[in-house]
């Protein structure tokens, strides 16, 4: 069953939201320097790294600048077997593929949907072997 592996926060100050982040729970948040999808060359990437009660670690986020005025909320992304799969079964649904399935380049596959009360989501499946 699908479950949420990895969220994003949209920020129009990182600086600022770094900061707000990490005072309130504690998160390591540092800037990634691997590799990006090419629709996103440029573009600064920061990872939040969250632990449990317990201190294992546990689920991962991203933070990056708020691409557009519609970029709101934080996105959660479900790991699937299939991004292609489960982007075909979104529109059979009724939700919208808005971004189609895009490479991170050594880990996986995303795409970014909106379910049929226009929240937005995202799928990702793994595989080291993307380009």
């Amino acid at each position: 069953m699908p479950t949420i592996v990895h969220f994003e926060i949209p920020s129009d100050d990182i600086e600022r939201s770094r900061t707000f982040y990490n005072q309130l729970f504690g998160w390591n948040i540092e800037k990634w320097t691997g590799s990006m999808p090419a629709t996103a060359e440029g573009m600064e990437y920061w990872l939040l790294s969250t632990t449990d009660d317990k201190g294992n670690k546990a689920i991962t986020g991203g933070m990056m600048k708020r691409q557009s005025p519609q970029q709101q909320g934080i996105t959660n992304y479900f790991d699937v077997k299939s991004v292609q799969e489960y982007s075909a079964k979104v529109e059979q649904l009724g939700g919208k593929v808005t971004t189609q399935k895009t490479p991170v380049p050594s880990m996986g596959y995303f795409a970014i949907c909106t379910d049929t009360e226009n929240n937005t989501f995202g799928i990702f499946e793994a595989d080291e072997t993307a380009k």
